[in-house]
This record gives structure tokens, C-alpha cells and sequence, in this order.
């Protein structure tokens, strides 16, 4: 009898911590979600020497407790599935065993424990929470957007390099050493600077046709910026139109598999697609 319970005991754990379809699990990760919040504010804080003088013991009493915390869930995750190491190996495995490990390693190596804003990156889990799976097609559209149009944007691309290569040679022939232009590659550095509207401000033209031509450099800019971002739309909005060899969108859950981890399972399934586990 003891061999069942113990299943039913880990099947429970499972599903609290893996699964946030439940009220339980959304719960759980809602509290983590805080939790790590929590853990990166004061991360941030510490580095604040004023707080961090007069509130170092609350801040490090607080940043173990998170720790310890933290530590239980990843052995929690472990023993609560079939084949462990496929969560210790996993993306999700290794964020979270790097997310726990700085707070020990500060015992040996003092300040690393500062590395401990890695738990930021374990807010990626907000997307089981929040079900963002459904967003999932409208980015995949602007993936396939992106990649539908990365010839013309390099091809855009390598004539804004051409461009910057030419006006770059002129400023340095118009202005000279003596203004800040000092060699070619400088002058193209400029160039760069400019058309992207940045404006460093660390060389600046001085004589009436430099300034002349890097208004025109200016103006141009503007004119560059906006051209990538009217080739993605229109390839962004041709992907929204209907195509008669559509599959229907499938609807996906977050329960994952017990046994390999895997997730995106279809409503109602019994089954895990990947290793035919029963979920």
C-alpha cells in the first residue's frame, strides 16, 4: 500500500509544480513568480551601499531564506519525475540550478552572490502562467515575417553601408584631422552615428559644408529608420491573410508529461505526444 501512496504523493507534488492549469498549480507559480521578484529587489538593493550598510543583515537573512527556498523547489522538481535528468538538463533545469547555486558559491568567493539576479532569466516561466501559448501563432506570424523579408532588409542594409562608406570619405576629405575627423574609418564611425540618430557628440563637424552635409546625413537618417519597418509590416500583414490550405489552430495546454517533461499537449489528450506517457 506504501507504493501507492508514494505515487499519489509525487503525482500531487507533480502537478502542483509543473502544471498551472489547476488552481493549485497557478498558484504555486503565481508565489514563485513574486518570489523571484522579491529575490532580484533585493539583489538590486544590496548594491545600493547606503541600504546595504544599514540593512545588510535583513537583506542577507532574506536572500538565504529565498535560497533555501528555491533549493527545496529544484529537489522538489527532481523527485517528482520519472527521469530527472531530463529536467536537470533541461533549459529550464540549468536557469533554475543557476539561479539557486550564486548564494552557496558567496561562502567560498565573496560578492559573486550578486550573480543571483540570474533568477530574472526564471521569469520566463510566465508564460505557463499567463497561458501566452495563445499568442503563440501571432509570433510565429512575425518570425515568418522577419524571415520573409531579411533579403530586401540586407540588401537595404548593405546600401546603407555603401552610403555610410561615402559620405563618411567626404567628411573626412572636407573636414580634415584638425576637426576630429582623423582617418577614414572615423569619418564612417561618425557617418553611422549620425544616420542612426544617435549623436554621440564626440566629433562634430566644424566648416559650413560639413555642417551642411551632415544635416543632409540627418534628415536622411530619419528616412533610413523607417524603411525596415515598413518592409516587415507588409510582409507582417500578408502573413494575416487567409490561405486555403490552412490547417485549423489547434488548441494547447500546459499540462506536462510526467515522464519526459514535454509540454503543448492538445485539449483532451490522454496521451503524451512525445513518449506516449499516460498524462
Amino acid at each position: 500500500m506504501s507504493e501507492p501512496s508514494n505515487l499519489n504523493w509525487r503525482k500531487k507534488l507533480h502537478d502542483i509544480i509543473y502544471e498551472a492549469d489547476t488552481p493549485a498549480g497557478k498558484l504555486f507559480d503565481v508565489v514563485l513568480l513574486i518570489t523571484i521578484l522579491g529575490s532580484i529587489l533585493l539583489v538590486m538593493l544590496e548594491s545600493v551601499n547606503s541600504i546595504d550598510k544599514n540593512f545588510h543583515n535583513l537583506l542577507n537573512i532574506s536572500e538565504w531564506i529565498i535560497t533555501i527556498l528555491f533549493t527545496l523547489e529544484y529537489i522538489a522538481r527532481i523527485i517528482t519525475v520519472k527521469q530527472p535528468y531530463k529536467y536537470i538538463f533541461s533549459f529550464y533545469g540549468i536557469i533554475d540550478l543557476l539561479s539557486t547555486i550564486p548564494k552557496y558559491i558567496s561562502l567560498i568567493f565573496g560578492g559573486i552572490h550578486a550573480l543571483a539576479a540570474l533568477r530574472a532569466l526564471r521569469l520566463l516561466r510566465v508564460f505557463r502562467i499567463l497561458k501566452l501559448a495563445r499568442y503563440l501563432g501571432a509570433s510565429n506570424n512575425l518570425v515568418n515575417a522577419l524571415k520573409a523579408s531579411r533579403a530586401k532588409i540586407s540588401v537595404f542594409l548593405f546600401a546603407v553601408l555603401i552610403v555610410a562608406i561615402i559620405l563618411g570619405t567626404i567628411m573626412y576629405l572636407i573636414e580634415g584631422e584638425e576637426n576630429g575627423f582623423t582617418n577614414i574609418p572615423k569619418s564612417v564611425y561618425w557617418c553611422i552615428v549620425t544616420l542612426t540618430t544617435v549623436g554621440f557628440g564626440d566629433i562634430a563637424p566644424q566648416t559650413p559644408l560639413g555642417q551642411f552635409i551632415a544635416s543632409l546625413v540627418m534628415i536622411l537618417g530619419y528616412g533610413i529608420i523607417a524603411v525596415p519597418t515598413g518592409i516587415v509590416s507588409a510582409e507582417y500583414a500578408n502573413q494575416d491573410k487567409p490561405k486555403t490550405d490552412e490547417k485549423p489552430k489547434l488548441h494547447l495546454n500546459s499540462i506536462s508529461c510526467v515522464n519526459c517533461l514535454s509540454e503543448k499537449h492538445l485539449d483532451g489528450a490522454e496521451f503524451c505526444h512525445k513518449c506516449g506517457h499516460k498524462l
